[in-house]
C-alpha cells in the first residue's frame, strides 16, 4: 500500500489533506471548516444540529422575560440607587436576582436572544430614574444658577451606574452555555 492511499481530503474541500475529524460523526474536515467545542472539534453540520436542540424558548417569553425584567429593574432601581455609593455592591446582585426570576418566568427555556430581550427590559425599567435628575438639570440650566446644574448631573450617575451593572450581570446569568 502506497502513502498516497492513506491520504484523507476534507468533505467540504477535496482539494485540502486533513487528518482531523468531527467527533459526532466521523466526518473529514479541515481547519477552516472545524469548530472548536468544549467536547472537542465538530463540523459546522453537526453544530448547527446541536444548537436547534438547544433553542427552546417560544415567542411569549420574549415579552414574559422583557416585562418581568422591566418591573423587577425599575423597583430594584429605585430601592439600590437610594443607598448612594452601594449602587456598586448592590446591582450585580440585582441583576443576578432579576436573572432568575427570568429564568423561573420563562420555565427554564433558552433562546439565543432572550438574554437581548431581558436586558431591554432592564435598561427600560431603569431609564426612569434618571428622569428625575435630568429634569433638575434641565431647570437648573433655565433658572440660571450652576451650583444645582452640578448636583442634579452628579444625582445622574447612580441611576447611571446602576442600569450598566445589573444590565450587564443580567446578560451574562442568563447567557449560559454558547458554542462558537
Amino acid at each position: 500500500m502506497t502513502a498516497a492511499a492513506n491520504l484523507t481530503f476534507c468533505a467540504n474541500h477535496p482539494d485540502r489533506e486533513t487528518s482531523l475529524r468531527c467527533n459526532r460523526c466521523g466526518k473529514y474536515i479541515c481547519a477552516k471548516c472545524v469548530v472548536r467545542t468544549p467536547t472537542g472539534y465538530r463540523c459546522r453540520e453537526c453544530v448547527s444540529q446541536q444548537q436547534q436542540i438547544f433553542e427552546t424558548a417560544l415567542w411569549h417569553d420574549y415579552v414574559i422575560a422583557a416585562v418581568v425584567s422591566a418591573i423587577l429593574s425599575g423597583i430594584a432601581g429605585a430601592l439600590v440607587t437610594l443607598l448612594g455609593w452601594f449602587v456598586f455592591f448592590l446591582s450585580p446582585v440585582a441583576g443576578g436576582i432579576i436573572a432568575e426570576v427570568v429564568r423561573f418566568g420563562v420555565r427554564k427555556r433558552r433562546g439565543k436572544w432572550l438574554p437581548w430581550a431581558a436586558v431591554g427590559g432592564a435598561v427600560l425599567g431603569g431609564l426612569p430614574l434618571c428622569a428625575l435628575p435630568l429634569i433638575a438639570l434641565i431647570f437648573s440650566g433655565l433658572s440660571g444658577s450652576g451650583e444645582g446644574s452640578f448636583g442634579a448631573l452628579f444625582g445622574l450617575l447612580w441611576p447611571l451606574v446602576y442600569i450598566v451593572l445589573c444590565a450587564s450581570t443580567l446578560y451574562y446569568r442568563l447567557r449560559g452555555i454558547r458554542i462558537q
